[in-house]
């Protein structure tokens, strides 16, 4: 039988059970690999005894702590597949995801259960509490509508992360372990680490990047340090707990980066623990990465890139220090090893090195599919004559004869204006050139006339700029055609739980 993810903790527990597995970030919490061990055996006992295993799901509707990485643990020994719920979003989302996914428990903190029993369609029954949370937490078992238990028992399902979907609705990724330990092998042969790792774990529960976090440390026998909440949105906090937890290996969005250079203070820490910073998610201006080296000079750098419905498909090490005459973003670099790509033209017949097209990927790290979507899952995959299955990104490349992919925008953010092809990310990362701009992003709005460009900055000094001057200035960097119509001065802009730009509340007129 192929490793699975929980077998991780057995082994890291078997070879260093006193050794530190997890703790908070305030470091108040700490559990050893033997304590971790016992809490998620508790978990799965409890689920156990209420009939829950292999091929169902069990919801995790809890904030970030040790009590609820226990409870991952426990729910994957039991055979069952984790849901991690948003904790911080409206309990309508989360009791669509409850109920979609047709989960057979939900392990929920206490005071969260009233909001989510209000707003569900689906009856919540009783189970029990967990007596043995760790760090006392009031957290409760009760028992969901259930669903067909799901899987081929030869690579069972993992874990179902539900993202943002098109018609509103969010659509929930499905990973086995066999999708997951792929990445995490390739992790494990391509990065140098070991027991003596402590890593962040900034990225909630529900956001890929904690895959990283939570499983490659426990393959290496490391501790995970996690970044609750309230640490993760204060930047001077989160530095504080990176130089006094001697944070070793970093992994979180360029956004999250970009608030440590400017609010974190970092010129007055010991940061020689830190040796290697990733970073994933979204594009990183070349100004903000440039003053994050400033700041954080020893480590060794990567941007990594995919899809939740990939884990990390593509990888870049960023070569340090950087030419002070670079402006573009670093590519994405090459496909990770364990993985295939293909770049094909809008006719999925593959263009020649140099040229721009749709990056496919097949392989190893690769989704099953989406959550009771059939027909979402079929349009997801492109099948070649040979019958091999590559899931379609969305996302525009081109391959340098190297082999190092350059991203040039998505399909979905590809527009045409005055007959002219326009993609979105090429203009804000002009704007990103200005030494007065620190946020930037570009929607294209329905407008009398056709598609108008509207841009939304943020100055770094939070103040109102000119209009006349951000034209001119785009008059310089970018054709007539793609400046944009109209540009709106934000303080800052809206993001998402997982710390990008939300540019669905830009488009409602949020902030």
């Amino acid at each position: 039988m192929s490793v699975r993810l929980h077998d991780l903790l057995a082994r890291s527990a078997e070879r260093w059970p006193e050794r530190h597995a997890v703790a908070t970030a305030d470091g108040a919490e700490r559990l050893t690999y033997r304590e971790l061990a016992g809490c998620a055996g508790s978990m799965r006992e409890a689920l156990a005894r209420h009939g829950i295993g292999p091929g169902d799901r069990v919801a995790v509707y809890a904030p970030k702590s040790p009590a609820s990485h226990a409870a991952i643990l426990g729910i994957l020994q039991s055979g069952a597949a984790y849901v991690p719920v948003d904790a911080s979003a409206p309990p309508s989302r989360a009791a669509y995801v409850v109920q979609d996914c047709g989960v057979a428990a939900v392990v929920a903190a206490s005071g969260l259960l009233p909001a989510l029993r209000e707003a569900g369609e689906a009856e919540l029954g009783s189970l029990e509490g967990w007596a043995d949370a760790p760090g006392g937490r009031e957290v409760e078992i009760v028992r969901g509508a259930g669903g067909e238990r799901a899987g081929d028992p030869s690579d069972p399902l993992a874990y179902i992360l539900y993202t943002s979907g098109s018609t509103g609705r969010p659509k929930g990724v499905v990973h086995t372990h066999g999708s997951a330990m792929s990445f995490v092998d390739w992790c494990a042969g391509t990065f140098d680490l070991d027991e003596e790792d402590r890593f962040s774990s900034h990225a909630p529960f529900h956001f890929d990047l904690s895959i990283f976090d939570l499983y490659v440390s426990l393959y290496h026998g490391g501790e995970v340090v996690l970044f609750g909440e309230e640490v993760s949105k204060q930047p001077a906090a989160m530095a504080d707990a990176i130089a006094d937890r001697g944070i070793s290996v970093w992994y979180s969005t360029p956004s999250v980066l970009r608030l440590l250079v400017e609010f974190g203070q970092l010129d007055t820490r010991d940061w020689s623990a830190l040796r290697l910073v990733l970073f994933a998610g979204e594009v990183f201006p070349v100004k903000h990465l440039r003053a994050l080296l400033d700041a954080w000079p020893a480590p060794r750098y990567f941007n990594l890139y995919g899809p939740t419905e990939t884990n990390v498909c593509t990888y870049f090490e960023v070569p340090t220090p950087i030419p002070a005459e670079r402006e573009e973003p670093f590519p994405i670099g090459r496909v990770c090893e364990n993985d295939e790509g293909l770049v094909v033209d809008e006719e999925d017949l593959p263009v020649i090195a140099g040229e721009e097209g749709e990056l496919l990927i097949r392989g190893g790290t690769v989704m099953q599919g989406y959550w009771n979507l059939p027909d979402r899952t079929a349009s997801a995959f492109h099948l070649d004559p040979r019958g091999g299955r590559w899931y379609r990104t969305g996302d525009l490349v081109r391959e340098d004869p190297d082999g190092t992919l350059l991203f040039s925008g998505r399909r979905d953010r590809m527009v045409k204006r005055r007959g002219y092809r326009v993609e979105l990310g090429e203009i804000e990362t002009a704007l990103y050139r200005h030494p007065e701009i620190v946020e930037a992003a570009v929607l294209a709005l329905p407008g009398e006339d056709g598609i108008s460009i509207e841009a939304f900055v943020c100055r770094a000094d939070g103040g109102k700029g000119s209009i006349i001057e951000m034209k001119t200035f785009c008059s310089k960097e970018l054709p007539l055609y793609m400046i944009p119509d109209r540009f709106q001065f934000r303080e800052s802009l809206p993001k998402t739980s997982t710390d990008k730009i939300d540019y669905q509340a830009l488009a409602r007129g949020g902030s």
